[in-house]
């Protein structure tokens, strides 16, 4: 695929905490994606697109924009984009197989377009109440922007501390850690933005209740033992990356005794 629509507010409105390179990672990533038109795997992935040197750059993008599965890295909203390009260049081969056809010819039979991901694949994290987060961010193709508060790293820390005294402190807040949070707040702030306007004070309540949740489970705050003897227990980092936050929302880790 050589041509994607472009929509610039959009972009703009989920794209402007990315420095520089960060914003140039992401841009090369969707061009690279639709270009090949596949899920992306992460390894050699910073080579492939020219900028080796800001390998932690293109991770740091690839984590919060692109939906990690089974078989790479896939954008939802390209996804779509894709497979609607391929329906219309399907359909304009056999219109004109159907005009260029010679007499007595067999009709061509249009060959089913294969899905970019699987059709029972369920990698969009959800809310508490269970309800899935939007996945449709950049480039959007047109529609009304989604207003996403900036991301109050200080005050989700603070409340993680609050709730959760148990557990190890934040004593280091680097860039892959930024990047986990920021993709978690904008996915419950575009939730929370489906009825009215996400504000920062919603999304705080929002992780307020996320954390006490949290703090319901016993083998999260390491009130179970394995068979070691020894008890798991969470922190900041672990609970922000994708798969475990979902589980945790999910309540998978809250039937442990």
């Amino acid at each position: 695929m050589h041509y994607f629509s472009f929509h610039i507010g959009d972009y703009k409105s989920h794209t402007h905490h990315l420095t520089l390179m960060e914003d140039l990672a992401f841009r090369r990533l969707l061009d690279h994606y639709y270009l090949h038109e596949h899920p992306i795997k992460q390894r050699d992935i910073a080579r492939q697109i020219g900028m080796r040197d800001q390998e932690q750059d293109v991770l740091t993008v690839l984590n919060e924009f692109f939906v990690s599965t089974d078989t790479g890295f896939i954008n939802p909203r390209a996804d779509k984009e894709i497979a609607a390009y391929r329906l219309m260049a399907e359909a304009g081969k056999r219109g004109a197989d159907k005009r260029w056809a010679k007499p007595g010819d067999s009709p061509p039979i249009a060959p089913p377009s294969p899905p970019l991901t699987p059709p029972n694949s369920n990698h969009e994290p959800v809310t508490i109440n269970h309800k899935p987060i939007d996945t449709n961010i950049c480039p959007p193709a047109g529609g009304p922007e989604v207003k996403i508060p900036d991301c109050n790293h200080q005050g989700v820390i603070d409340l993680y501390h609050q709730q959760l005294p148990t557990l190890r402190r934040v004593e280091v807040w680097n860039a892959a850690r930024q990047s986990y949070l920021r993709q978690r707040w904008r996915e419950v702030a575009t939730e929370l933005g489906k009825d009215k306007p996400a504000t920062v004070s919603a999304v705080l309540e929002w992780f307020d209740d996320f954390f006490g949740h949290i703090n319901k489970s016993k083998f999260l705050v390491g009130k179970v033992n394995n068979k070691d003897g020894r008890a798991f227990t969470a922190d900041l980092e672990w609970i922000l990356k994708p798969s475990n936050f979902a589980k945790i929302v999910e309540g998978k880790y809250h039937g442990a005794h």
